[in-house]
């Protein structure tokens, strides 16, 4: 059980038009259709209780206490509930995991661990438990380091303050970075952790010993720098064609003159960089939406048909659900917004819903086996599918409603800020409850009433029509 394909995007907070910290992902899966829930975990305290992963057996003593958390797990817990992405009661998100790939040179000293921690159960086992960022790190690392690793996986960690990625590269080794505040970050199924300076805890975390495993068994490939992924990763057909042209795409639009010379296959395009403007939530929610729009590499363009093959683009039909978290600059409880995308994202809207929250709308929290348009989970993959199956027709009306929606979307959240001012603790949480209800309910009327125009027009488009001659 993999998630074989996702992409992370991270922005400091210096980086963003408005002060806010931002992890996001896409959450790609094997299988087209991968049912998402969204929920809300409650606090536990005095538990004692053990947790045994149904996907390859983990078992991990539960801490007694735990905060409550949102999560978007899957509706199938028979591979484990792979809660994959959420904020805590301390306003704390986590989003787990990018899949990454280590090389045989590595996994020959220190090999995965089969029981080990592995995806289905990163977020379970410690967004409840920790209170910051960097916190994150030093609990999944903790965890690593007892349990070991089953897989390879990068995970993003934020706060108000600060963003940390962490990437675990074999059993039992693993760095993390802090993104600069003035900069951004993009993870494509790769390691990209370059340099690491053992000399600056503040902005690195390394695992236990990780220096001396590199010099005891000769991996370092360089002769004058210790570059994690060059050390640990890989450099094969797969990453050029399957990786690093995403990693190109989202730097040509947020760094254009500075990426201007890169290519879609380069194996050193830098981990992190400085945006040549200031980034908003829409940039993000274009880049996750993205298929090398307006290149020749598209896809959905008009370029040749080995071009259009030639490379794996950022958003997938099979992305099961897609996500943005972010820390706004303020602290009146409304600070942490989870952007929840259950579609493809080219095509369906970003929803936002505050962290500071008891419960969900049932057309998140509830989800049948078929389709039906009550159910976002459903109305997202319907809209998707209708959109592309006439996207010359309907692309237009698609746009101008992610226009609206995205439009609508900031003036619900600045009017709820204003109301929510004059609320704290119990009294606002419930606020923000019913906030979220409503902003579900807007969102997917709004989809439903898209879907409904586009197939009326859609009954004009059939081949399976014939003009009358007038003089028969």
């Amino acid at each position: 059980m993999r998630n074989s394909a996702c992409t992370s995007i991270m922005v400091g907070k210096q980086a963003s038009i408005d002060g806010s910290t931002f992890i996001s992902r896409n959450e790609d899966r094997v299988v087209p259709i991968e049912p998402k829930q969204f929920l809300v975990r409650p606090a536990v305290t005095g538990r004692h209780e053990t947790y045994v992963s149904p996907y390859n057996q983990l078992t991990v003593p539960l801490p007694e206490n735990g905060m409550r958390y949102t999560s978007t797990p899957h509706v199938d817990q028979s591979m484990g509930p792979n809660e994959e992405d959420g904020f805590n009661e301390a306003n704390v998100g986590e989003s787990a995991t990018e899949s990454v790939y280590a090389n045989a040179r590595v996994l020959a000293y220190d090999p995965y661990i089969k029981n080990g921690l592995a995806e289905d159960s990163m977020t379970t086992l410690v967004l409840p438990y920790i209170h910051s960022a960097r916190e994150g790190v030093e609990y999944l690392g903790k965890l690593v380091a007892t349990y070991g690793s089953a897989e390879g996986n990068g995970v993003q960690f934020i706060d108000q303050n600060e963003v940390w990625y962490m990437e675990i590269a074999t059993g039992h080794q693993w760095v993390a970075v802090r993104i600069p505040d003035d900069c951004y970050a993009i993870a494509p199924n790769q390691i990209m952790i370059e340099q690491i300076d053992f000399q600056d805890p503040d902005n690195y975390m390394w695992s236990e010993g990780i220096r001396q495993f590199v010099t005891e068994h000769d991996l370092n490939p360089d002769h004058d720098q210790w570059n994690f992924r060059h050390i640990f990763g890989t450099r094969t057909r797969k990453d050029r064609h399957y990786n690093t042209p995403r990693v190109w795409f989202a730097q040509r639009y947020l760094s254009p003159q500075a990426a201007a010379d890169q290519q879609p296959e380069d194996m050193e395009m830098p981990f992190i960089r400085k945006a040549e403007r200031k980034i908003s939530v829409e940039d993000i929610e274009y880049l996750l939406g993205s298929h090398f729009n307006e290149t020749k590499y598209d896809p959905l363009g008009d370029g040749t048909p080995d071009d259009k093959r030639r490379y794996r683009s950022i958003a997938l039909s099979r992305t099961a659900q897609s996500h943005i978290l972010q820390v706004r600059p303020h602290d009146t409880g409304t600070q942490a917004v989870q952007w929840i995308n259950f579609g493809i994202p080219t095509f369906s809207a970003y929803v936002p819903f505050f962290g500071n929250a008891t419960d969900t709308d049932v057309s998140y929290r509830d989800l049948p086996k078929t389709m039906d348009f009550d159910h976002t989970f459903w109305l997202d993959e319907a809209l998707a599918e209708i959109v592309e199956a006439h996207l010359e027709d309907f692309y237009e009306d698609d746009q101008a409603f992610l226009k609206d929606m995205q439009a609508w979307t900031r003036r619900k959240l600045h009017n709820v800020d204003v109301t929510a001012a004059q609320k704290t603790g119990d009294d606002l949480t419930k606020f923000l409850t019913e906030q979220n209800h409503e902003i579900a309910q807007y969102c997917n009327e709004q989809t439903r009433q898209l879907i409904f125009k586009l197939l009326s027009k859609g009954t004009t488009l059939s081949k399976l029509t014939f003009k009358l001659d007038p003089n028969l």
